[in-house]
């Protein structure tokens, strides 16, 4: 019994030690959005359901090893113990309840953050297209007509509304501190729902290998702290002397590049999200 002790001691001390210190690099489970609330919460009820059948489990695993061994001769062996109905009851019960309650709370988590579902607000949602370009995310404001690469910026506490695809292959746009990712697909028009509660800078990437430079495929979501910064932003880029005006350019800008910088454009084509779509939507 003092080996299970010991056994069990540095198992406990392991799985304490590891939630601690891992949890505090794991940035989903550090969400500055009321999307990335709702999916952490999630993530903790199942993880918590699961550990009800898994720690059991495991516990029973190392208290049968050792008490059951073969050099132990001072326990009975009963080898024709069966039909124990109160045992079978138990361990086929609390699963069955687990998965009916894992089952209901991801039905209803799925309709509830549906990407596509806009967030409901007294503000007007912001709309930010986004291309996936090799290898690096051209930012299209249509409203304020403005473009960037890899950075975006937007008020804490207003919808974004982001209308995603990609000029070449697959990638995903994920902001993990915001919630849900969704792909970027040529072709393709794809919607997805966010919104920052707290201000910061947040880390973008993309979460689907998509060729050499995908390491560097990353950007900047940076939530001001109010309607006001954001507007001081946008009139900075009205300053750039680039612009993204014509398809000729947007082509050489689209060429496949590494660790591409920030970029600014203060115009940008009318319709060119449209355009990149078109490009593949009607091809054959």
């Amino acid at each position: 019994m003092r080996l299970l002790k010991t056994v069990s001691i540095i198992i406990f001390y392991f799985v304490i030690n590891t939630l601690l210190t891992g949890c505090n690099n794991i940035i989903l489970m550090h969400p500055k959005g009321n999307v990335g609330l709702q999916e952490r919460s999630l993530i903790l009820i199942a993880l918590t359901l699961m550990l009800i059948v898994v720690i059991p489990a495991i516990t029973m695993t190392i208290i049968f090893a050792v008490k059951y061994r073969s050099s132990n001769t001072h326990n009975n062996y009963n080898p024709n113990w069966t039909n124990n109905h109160k045992i079978e009851i138990t361990i086929w019960s609390i699963p069955i309840i687990i998965i009916t309650i894992l089952a209901t709370l991801t039905w209803k988590s799925t309709h509830t953050l549906d990407p596509q579902k806009k967030i409901t607000s007294t503000l007007d949602p912001i709309t930010i297209q986004v291309i996936a370009l090799d290898w690096k995310w051209l930012f299209i404001y249509p409203k304020e007509n403005i473009a960037t690469i890899n950075e975006i910026v937007f008020p804490i506490n207003t919808p974004l509304q982001f209308n995603i695809t990609s000029n070449s292959v697959m990638n995903a746009f994920f902001i993990p501190q915001l919630g849900s990712q969704i792909y970027a697909m040529a072709g393709m028009h794809t919607i997805l729902h966010l919104i920052a509660n707290q201000p910061g800078i947040y880390k973008g990437i993309s979460s689907n290998f998509s060729g050499y430079g995908f390491s560097g495929m990353k950007f900047n979501a940076i939530a001001t702290k109010n309607i006001e910064e954001f507007k001081e932003w946008v009139q900075m880029i009205h300053l750039s002397h680039k612009k993204l005006n014509n398809m000729e350019f947007y082509e050489k800008l689209a060429r496949p590049t590494e660790n591409h910088p920030v970029e600014y454009f203060s115009e940008v084509k009318v319709n060119l999200f449209n355009d990149v779509i078109n490009k593949f939507a009607h091809s054959t």
